[in-house]
């Protein structure tokens, strides 16, 4: 037995006893214990300290709406920071320490804020710290930064691991109180897949805690016997410990599952925490609904809390919270509360209503106060005494727990996440979910539903109709009985604030928010919900401001003349309560942060002595090097001049591929691409030029036709992903009437350039067909069977201005091919070449990447003007196109750059500057986008993109680079400095 334990009572196992620490203070609990309730048996009141004035600050609610009980739980690597005391499970060995204090929590310097508060009202850090200019990076900044925040990261490497899964199901509930068992009961028993998750260890909400019985039953064992059948379900999945955080597109909700979170000692074979997303037919939110703090002097000090989590501690943990408690209310739950604490012995010192009228009964013997306010608190770290208002009298009542009750706010957050506002009810005095259509549907007291029998009824009956929908024959099911059937809904009075407070009364005991706070926001012209937040940071930081919007927000609308209707509220947005960065990370981390890519050629690569390098999301050959060469550019500028004189292979497998079929399959990629491809002839490949909506290129590719309404894509290996999206919504949402489908097969084929001036001959030696010039010309696309049987799609195409093939074959034969070629080639001087050698090929013939297309690039800018059909209907991109800022003469446009002396380098991103001229925004001429050696010219070169460009010729310009401090003159030039009539390309 602890200080405040009852002798008996609770669901905790009292035969289990827990060891634990809290500052380094041996401390004992039962299984089923959370941090809070334990700590409060303990009589731990005081658990941390405020955000900006380092009051201290005890437990308030017994859920995850806890603004104070935040902990560090854990040691070393292991440290947990921001935990809730209140959902954190008890388990032997957990280490708790409490945060924002220094040196000790009984004895924090920082406490010396309140009495600075006068000049830390809100907004001080606004109108704070701008003079002397001087003293911010020395004295301000150093002084915030080390103030700002609650708990420490912590700078080691997480020895935890994480993961991430996908499920579906028919229906999700959300919530695992007395109306989402009954919904899950009910679809369960129909036969649908069902998931029920609820971020609690224990399933049953508020029947955990609740005096009621149902079916004749204690409600506790009721929710067991509901939670036994639904695990008795091969459809029902139950997902404890798990807290459902956002709602996205096409009903698929986001859940982060506390897997190991509860142990001492993890096993490595299970992560720590898991997320899920879940694609569900339907959802129901069942989360219930919060209890409201009440707005008065003092009540931030340690032993003030929700009545709600009295009645929690007390009838689910066995732990009273005071030895004396009072309760203030504006309606009938604080009588429920006082009910249930006189029934286990507990003092009830007083009940104080805020209303006049009241009907509710009091236990016998506890004195009711009527049209009565607490207005102000006694005591240092903890409650002594309340002082209470009464038709201007004061008296002062002692107690070392008070309970606080102002009515209920239905747990909406999850409802309104896609952009729907709540929408306020005078009726319930809260503001209720909006309908958001099918997809998701309210139940029980997330609905304005606060019976338990309404809960049940609810439940079922929500149930009963998804399952009705979604074609199951759902039998009638019957409703269970509670002994206050005939009870009707709570009732209260709104009381969004008490006047007459001698001490701060706190909206926002997190972030030290008072009710003055809101006054001089709206004095200054804050008064809007999101501004008067961000001004006062009310609701702001881990709880987001469960227990405080309501208030503020019925605060405003009193200082206003309004209802809170027009005040609103913020935005609501995921995640609903914290959700750590490991386990959005997932197994995305140290190598496989992102995932290594190998192209189906990686073996074959290895083989012949490739040097990889990290290309985007692939591994991928930069150069082969060979015995005797001393650096990369001696392999690099080997491999540029073997194929600009025999032949040499290339991987260029990582290419975006997409086929795209259909009767519509010309127009769409028409629309999409700003040249002319309606008319391509089947058996040709064109190059391809897509825009985005605003005019500039958004990538570049080639399309094949190899049937009427068959074609394939290519993409470049950066935005295969991209264009995929791109098009999936264009056929979606621009065009659905068009009949096209398309899928992306980019993994499917192993794609090889042959290039240089004896490409024919080499590949020729596996092919049957004749691939002659004449048969076989620039730009023919063609599926054929190698020798050996091998289906396989040939392309004439080139990225190095050589003549060149492209050759495809599925990627499980990609390797054997490759060395078919490799061996083929051996008389013909074959070498294998990589992105490295690539780069310079296309460099050389000047040729674009997504270096020149880098988003502010139009097809003009880029010397592709004659790409841009104007006499096609419409395409993306044509009509803001013609905006007078894209057609202008002055306008970046590419050019090459050739330095005046031939020795010197030249580095992408350096600017150019007219001789003479000063560097300067003003003086800017363009910038350097691709640069590097050309073998073949013996000298660097660089593509670059000029004002006025192609009128330039022969100008001479500074290429100037401060971080790399060189400057160098270089002449303007044809970007195209190999072989610019093509005629090694048509060979």
């Amino acid at each position: 037995m602890t200080a405040y334990r009852l002798s008996s009572g609770g669901l905790v196992d009292r035969s289990k006893v827990l060891s634990f620490t809290f500052d380094g203070r041996p401390l004992r609990g039962f299984a089923g214990d959370t941090l809070a309730s334990a700590l409060l048996a303990n009589d731990q009141l005081l658990v941390g300290r405020s955000f900006k004035y380092h009051r201290p600050r005890g437990i308030v609610s017994a859920g995850p709406s806890e603004p104070n009980a935040l902990v560090t739980l854990g040691s070393g690597a292991r440290s947990d920071p921001n935990t809730k005391a209140t959902v954190a499970e008890l388990y032997a060995g957990l280490t708790a320490k409490s945060q924002n204090r220094w040196p000790s929590l009984g004895f924090d310097v920082g406490a010396v804020n309140g009495l600075l508060s006068p000049f830390l009202g809100a907004g001080f850090y606004y109108k704070t710290f701008m003079w002397p200019k001087q003293l911010w990076e020395k004295l301000y900044e150093p002084v915030i930064r080390r103030a700002a925040g609650l708990g420490r990261a912590v700078l080691e490497r997480d020895p935890e691991s994480y993961e991430k899964s996908w499920a579906f199901c028919d229906l999700l509930v959300v919530g695992g109180g007395p109306a989402g068992l009954m919904a899950a009961l009910t679809a369960g028993r129909a036969g649908l897949r069902v998931i029920l998750a609820d971020e609690d260890f224990r399933l049953g909400g508020s029947l955990l805690c609740e005096t009621e019985t149902v079916d004749g039953s204690p409600a506790s064992a009721f929710a067991e016997r509901v939670v036994a059948e639904l695990q008795s379900l091969d459809n029902v999945t139950l997902l404890s410990r798990t807290t459902v955080f956002g709602w996205y597109d096409d009903n698929v909700f986001g859940a982060v599952e506390r897997v190991q979170k509860h142990v001492a000692d993890p096993s490595a074979k299970l992560p720590t925490e898991r997320v899920w997303r879940i694609a569900a037919k339907r959802a129901l939110l069942a989360t219930g609904a919060e209890e409201r703090p009440l707005v008065f002097g003092g009540n931030d000090r340690p032993g003030v809390m929700m009545a709600g989590a009295v009645s929690t501690y007390a009838e689910r943990y066995g732990v009273s919270a005071g030895k004396s408690v009072a309760i203030f209310t504006s309606g009938s739950s604080g009588y429920r509360t006082a009910r249930g604490l006189s029934a286990k012995g507990v003092t009830v010192s007083a009940i104080v209503d805020s209303r006049a009228d009241a009907s509710d009964a009091a236990p016998d013997g506890v004195r009711v106060i009527r049209s009565g306010a607490v207005v102000d608190t006694k005591g240092r770290a903890r409650l002594s005494g309340i002082v209470v208002e009464r038709s201007g009298f004061e008296e002062l009542i002692g107690c070392d727990a008070l309970g606080m009750s102002g009515g209920w706010s239905p747990v909406i957050h999850l409802a309104c996440q896609r952009g729907a506002r709540p929408v306020w009810s005078e009726e319930l005095k809260a503001f209720s979910a909006p309908n958001v259509g099918n997809g998701l549907r309210i139940v029980g007291s997330a609905n304005g539903v606060y019976t338990l029998s309404g809960c049940l009824r609810d439940g079922v009956e929500k149930a009963t109709a998804i399952a009705t929908e979604l074609g199951f024959n759902a039998a009638a099911a019957p409703v269970p009985v509670t002994e206050t059937e005939t009870e009707g809904e709570p009732s209260f009075a709104a009381l969004w604030y008490v006047p007459g407070a001698r001490s701060k009364a706190f909206v926002d005991f997190q972030n030290d928010v008072h009710a003055k706070d809101l006054g001089l926001a709206l004095r200054e012209g804050f008064g809007h919900v999101e501004h008067a937040k961000r001004y006062t940071t009310s609701g702001m930081a881990t709880d987001q401001g469960k227990l405080s919007n309501i208030n503020a927000v019925g605060i405003l609308a009193g200082m206003r003349g309004v209802s809170p209707a027009e005040v609103g509220t913020t935005t609501f947005r995921p995640f609903y309560t914290p959700v750590s960065f490991g386990a959005l990370a997932g197994t995305s981390r140290d190598g496989h942060a992102t995932p290594t890519r190998k192209s189906p050629l990686h073996e074959w690569a290895r083989k012949n002595g490739a040097t990889f390098v990290d290309s985007g999301l692939w591994f991928r050959s930069a150069w082969f090097p060979r015995a005797g060469e001393k650096s990369w550019r001696e392999s690099v500028d080997r491999e540029v001049l073997n194929v600009r004189a025999n032949v040499g292979l290339c991987d260029v497998s990582t290419l975006g591929k997409i086929e795209v079929f259909g009767a519509d399959a010309a127009e769409f990629l028409n629309r999409l691409y700003c040249n002319a491809l309606l008319k391509l002839p089947v058996g040709k490949a064109r190059y391809g030029l897509m825009l985005r909506e605003d005019g500039f290129v958004f990538d570049d590719g080639t399309v094949s036709r190899f049937a009427e309404d068959h074609f394939f894509v290519t993409t470049t290996t950066a935005m295969a992903g991209a264009v995929m999206s791109h098009m999936d919504y264009c056929a979606q949402v621009l065009w659905p009437d068009l009949k096209v489908r398309f899928c992306s097969v980019s993994d499917q084929w192993a794609q090889m350039a042959i290039a240089g001036p004896k490409a024919r001959d080499v590949l020729q030696q596996l092919i049957d067909e004749d691939i002659s010039e004449a048969v076989f010309p620039f730009l023919a696309a063609r599926s054929m069977v190698l020798r050996g049987g091998i289906n396989a799609r040939l392309f004439r195409i080139s990225f190095s201005g050589e003549l060149a093939f492209e050759l495809a074959v599925p990627a499980g034969y990609g390797e054997a091919v490759a060395e078919q070629i490799m061996e083929a080639g051996r008389a013909h001087d074959i070498c294998a070449y990589g992105v490295e050698a690539l780069n310079v090929l296309r460099l050389e013939k000047g040729l674009l990447t997504h270096a020149e297309f880098d988003g502010r690039v139009t097809p003009d800018d880029a010397g592709l003007g004659r790409m841009f059909s104007a006499q096609k209907p419409d395409f993306i991109g044509k009509h803001l196109s013609a905006r007078y800022g894209l057609t202008a003469a002055d306008r970046m446009q590419l050019v090459g750059l050739k330095p005046v002396d031939k020795d010197k380098d030249m580095r992408a991103g350096a600017h150019l500057l007219k001789e003479g001229m000063k560097p300067s925004t003003l003086n800017d001429q363009g910038w350097v986008s691709s640069a590097g050696y050309s073998p073949v010219l013996g000298q660097h070169i660089a593509l670059a993109f000029l004002k006025s460009g192609r009128e330039r010729y022969g100008e001479k310009i500074v290429v100037w680079d401060k971080l790399r401090d060189y400057e160098v003159v270089a002449e303007v030039c044809d970007p195209m400095f190999v072989d610019p009539e093509n005629k090694k390309l048509k060979a």
